[in-house]
């Protein structure tokens, strides 16, 4: 794994690999009291011919340094987020499984990390990227997912955190996710903090629907997390001749649609079969036509399987 230390005086570190390990911290530490600190997750895959990519990482690296300047943290440059991430792919290219056989997943962390007591930002901070192999999200095909409404529950609100990827941001997500799926639910669908009519996300990624051929994807009003998978969806469904809305998706037009789905790092694409919203239970039947030739599209570019137009993959 990758490890760098910096502060507000001297700036960060060039960094080093190291063997997996345990971190030393303080039990003052910034982020383990106050919560100073962000994450960002990203696949390293093998293509067809063997070659190892990533993709997009330069927007993971731009989103990370916004939300440090949220964060009040000092940021990552993008070239050394991008040589970092790099750097551990290469060092763990025998955990890069076979290309269609999973991906390696690369989690960078960036959090306050000397002792601090008093609420105010730490001085001295830890960049850190490490991986872990993961196998193919949908094993047995892509596979519709039942969704629930929350009804008590928000993911954030105006003015907060909540289109930063804080780690603050979703511990208080694990209790409502957990009780969804005891009820045999696959996640919740968390709706606005103010009005509780407009759909926000699911869980941790993002929502769109199809109607009459249109994808509508709520638009980002500083509550809703950037996602590169959902920002990769817009672009690409646009250059396939899609028309693509972002606005404000109330709960009641997002069940009056023909097909919805939800996006993110881990299953890249994942198609919706059913929301509950209160006494409501919305079936939308099977995966989709849009989903399904999105999902095609979007994981061929990634895998390296179809030509990559848009230059989003960088080789390792």
């Amino acid at each position: 794994m990758f490890v760098a230390n910096g502060s507000w005086e001297d700036g960060w570190s060039e960094g080093r690999m190291v063997d997996f390990q345990p971190l030393n911290l303080s039990p003052a530490a910034c982020v383990l009291n106050y919560g100073q600190g962000l994450f960002e997750g990203m696949k390293a895959r093998r293509t067809p011919d063997g070659k190892i990519t990533l993709f997009r990482p330069e927007m993971n690296a731009r989103r990370a340094a916004e939300g440090a300047r949220r964060l009040v943290m000092p940021e990552v440059s993008e070239s050394m987020f991008i040589k970092a991430v790099k750097k551990v792919a290469e060092e763990n290219k025998r955990w890069v499984p076979p290309h269609g056989k999973g991906e390696l997943y690369l989690r960078p962390i960036l959090f306050g990390s000397s002792a601090r007591l008093g609420v105010s930002p730490a001085e001295e901070y830890m960049f850190v990227v490490f991986a872990v192999p993961v196998g193919p999200y949908f094993k047995g095909g892509m596979t519709p997912i039942s969704l629930r409404v929350s009804q008590n529950h928000h993911r954030a609100a105006p003015g907060g955190s909540g289109g930063v990827k804080a780690i603050g941001n979703y511990a208080p997500g694990m209790m409502p996710s957990k009780r969804a799926k005891s009820e045999g639910y696959s996640e919740i669908i968390y709706l606005d903090a103010v009005e509780h009519n407009y759909v926000e996300e699911v869980g941790a990624a993002n929502f769109f629907c199809v109607k009459d051929g249109i994808v509508y994807t709520p638009e980002l009003t500083g509550t809703i997390l950037p996602g590169i998978t959902r920002l990769s969806i817009i672009e690409l469904a646009r250059s396939m001749g899609l028309t693509v809305v972002e606005e404000k998706v109330s709960i009641d037009f997002a069940l009056s649609c023909d097909e919805a789905f939800c996006a993110g790092t881990a299953a890249v694409i994942s198609p919706i079969g059913s929301i509950q919203h209160g006494e409501i239970e919305e079936d939308f039947g099977g995966v989709g036509d849009t989903t399904l030739a999105l999902y095609e599209r979007l994981t061929g570019i990634m895998g390296g399987a179809l030509e990559d137009s848009f230059n989003w993959t960088v080789e390792v």
